[in-house]
């Protein structure tokens, strides 16, 4: 599946014609998905609200004292209607590695967490000794899960067939995925303070180049309700952030993932603060 430019309203920040495609930086890809979820749906409605909150933001980063938007932000056409979590996967990598190969840092806007399996074969594909930095509520290590392999529970197991990753807010999993992770490289949200110690541990657990996957779900419901599966006593958006702005500042970051997003209309919030993340990780990238 070929990668379109978006060419309807909806496009990321807002902006639809400040840059040539062929020279922006940034690459955004819509994967409207959500065929293995197991509670809630409507994770496939969430790229669509997070294009459109997007377009609410200030374009200026404070923190950074920066505009990504300057370095050329082009929006993808939704990649959507799969017969089969096989074809998603599929179809996503075939179009991540296109916009790879143009030269674009691709930001993949999910749907559910499945969706990042394709994304990160890609990466890994394209850039060889890939890490990956999972952020998450939830193992995801299940090797299958209601008869698929690329279930939205199976996304670490997948890539842990490819390449090395670390797990970060993890306090939800099945008895039988403990022999399917290495807790040596899990911090557990329990566990989690986002002190400068631990920060430092997560960044000196990877290797260049890095490739982040984001479950919304990570963060705690009282700031992230929006999600189907929310678990409780998450970490705060602003702990996640300084763990990010450290991995970005000392590693070389390829490409990234804001996915389970579960919109719901009285509330636009977690829409606009998954808008927020992802244009905050454009600045952090330089």
């Amino acid at each position: 599946m070929s990668a379109r430019w978006h060419d309807n309203p909806g496009a990321f920040g807002g902006i639809e014609d400040h840059c040539d495609p062929g020279t922006a930086r940034f690459a955004v890809l819509p994967i409207a998905y959500d065929g293995t979820s197991t509670w809630l749906k409507g994770a496939d409605r969430g790229p669509e609200a997070i294009l459109e909150a997007s377009a609410n933001m200030e374009l200026y980063d404070i923190e950074t004292d920066s505009e990504p938007w300057l370095s050329g932000i082009v929006t993808a056409a939704a990649l959507t209607g799969f017969a089969t979590p096989e074809d998603m996967v599929a179809a996503v990598k075939g179009t991540a590695e296109e916009l790879i190969d143009a030269g674009k840092t691709v930001i993949g806007l999910g749907g559910e967490h499945s969706v990042s399996i394709g994304l990160i074969q890609a990466h890994a594909r394209r850039y060889p000794g890939l890490n990956v930095l999972q952020f998450d509520a939830h193992a995801d290590s299940r090797d299958q899960y209601l008869g698929s392999s690329n279930n939205h529970a199976c996304v670490m197991a997948r890539v842990a067939e490819i390449c090395p990753f670390v797990q970060v807010g993890i306090r939800s999993m099945d008895a039988a995925e403990k022999a399917n992770i290495n807790q040596d490289r899990v911090f557990f949200g329990h566990e989690f303070t986002a002190d400068d110690a631990q920060v430092q541990a997560i960044v000196d657990q990877l290797n260049d180049p890095v490739y982040l996957t984001i479950d919304l779900d990570v963060l705690d419901p009282s700031e992230m309700p929006s999600t189907g599966t929310p678990e409780p006593g998450g970490m705060r958006y602003l702990q996640m952030i300084k763990v990010i702005r450290a991995v970005c500042a000392a590693r070389k970051v390829v490409g990234f993932d804001v996915v389970e997003l579960l919109p719901r209309p009285e509330n636009k919030a977690p829409d606009f603060l998954a808008a927020r993340l992802v244009y905050q990780i454009m600045a952090y990238l330089g």
